[in-house]
């Protein structure tokens, strides 16, 4: 799924411009963001979309040089199911 970059946040609306996925971030200092909240509508859920939005995030952290915290309860569960993904980047 393609997400579009905003500030703080990658997203996907529908045809009808409904937010229909969504991952927010917090930036702390120079180096540092707190991964703060993931949504994925109902009808989308149970097919990797939060998880896709978690990694998208990552991945643009690691470009970035910064670490994340996370305290959204599913990207906190995302960082401990898949250490060897994400232990470089968990602050």
């Amino acid at each position: 799924m393609e997400f579009v970059k905003g500030e703080n946040r990658f997203f996907k609306e529908d045809e009808s411009g409904k937010l229909i996925a969504e991952v927010t971030w917090v930036p702390s200092g120079e180096s540092l963001v707190i991964l703060d909240h993931t949504f994925v509508d109902e009808s989308l859920r149970g097919q990797g979309i939060a998880s896709e939005l978690v990694e998208k995030v990552a991945d643009t952290m690691r470009a970035e040089g910064k670490k994340i915290v996370a305290t959204c309860p599913f990207a906190k569960a995302e960082f401990e199911r898949k250490p060897d993904k994400y232990n470089d980047i968990k602050a």
